[in-house]
């Protein structure tokens, strides 16, 4: 094989692995930067934009609305302190998260069987109850409601009665 065979099998094969890289990399046109005239250029605009952010006040303790702009750590933490205490509203140290209120729960059934009773002695609308002629009366004032007895048959067909009243019988 002579030299220049060997230079072209070689600048036949630069010029594959260069195609495969250059599809790899893309052309200038596809970068979002505004300048693309060279890589260079696109890199140095990139680190501009970075700059500029390094030197923006993006932690704003005073006025956090923006989207530009957060609290810092410390002031994240107090408010969340205060929505804690606001949420515990001075409750005892004794009561101050679930797991413990549902411990002083299970232990105490009397105050949950009493709360059930009471609320068992509401009207429901979700399932069938026994009342008293009492409640059900109670009830149906609460409510403005009338008893069915006093609306008559449901069942009454009003057309024979708007007929013969029609007709004068």
């Amino acid at each position: 094989m002579s030299l220049q065979t060997r230079i072209e099998s070689l600048i036949q094969r630069l010029a594959s692995e260069f195609k495969v890289i250059h599809e790899q990399v893309g052309t200038l046109a596809r970068l979002s930067t505004t300048d693309k005239t060279s890589l260079v250029a696109a890199i140095n605009e990139l680190r501009a934009q970075f700059d500029k952010l390094a030197n923006a006040a993006l932690i704003d303790d005073a006025n956090a609305a923006g989207i530009t702009t957060t609290f810092s750590a410390s002031r994240i933490t107090s408010l969340l302190d205060a929505l804690k205490a606001d949420l515990l509203g001075g409750a005892d140290a004794a009561f101050d998260t679930l797991k413990e209120l549902q411990d002083a729960i299970l232990k105490d059934q009397t105050g949950i069987a009493a709360l059930l009773a009471a609320v068992d002695r509401r009207v429901r609308f979700d399932a069938a109850q026994a009342l008293t002629a009492d409640e059900q009366a109670q009830a149906r004032q609460n409510i403005g409601a009338v008893a069915a007895a006093a609306i008559g048959d449901p069942e009454t067909d009003f057309v024979p009665v708007f007929e013969a009243a029609l007709s004068g019988a």
